[in-house]
């Protein structure tokens, strides 16, 4: 039976930091993530593409879809799935919850049991 990670909660930033139909960067731990606000949420994925490693932060929101800066690769930010060539990997993502006026992404503890 596979182990189910334990999820670490860590505060990504605060709710006003990111403009709706956005995105920014959040390093934690040695990881990139990318935290999106949309006009029904804020989502987080990994934060490099699965195409060539670019920085997800540097590109743009559009109609729930974030595109890659090198290569305008897109994806759906809710499920990562590719829109559009060249990506066609799925991006990683991760939950995320609201606790006042900050933005926490919940990532998986290698540590936990």
């Amino acid at each position: 039976m596979a182990e189910i990670a334990q999820l670490k909660w860590v505060v990504a930033c605060n709710v006003d930091d990111i403009d709706e139909e956005d995105v920014i960067r959040f390093d934690h731990g040695g990881a990139t993530y990318a935290i999106y606000r949309l006009e029904k949420g804020f989502h987080a994925s990994d934060g490099f593409c699965t195409h060539e490693k670019a920085h997800l932060a540097d590109g743009f929101v559009v109609n729930g879809e974030i595109e890659c800066p090198l290569h305008q690769g897109r994806f759906d930010i809710a499920s990562g799935q590719p829109k559009s060539a060249p990506v066609c990997v799925k991006l990683r993502t991760h939950p995320v919850r609201v606790d006042g006026d900050q933005v926490m992404i919940g990532i998986a503890d290698k540590d936990a049991a």
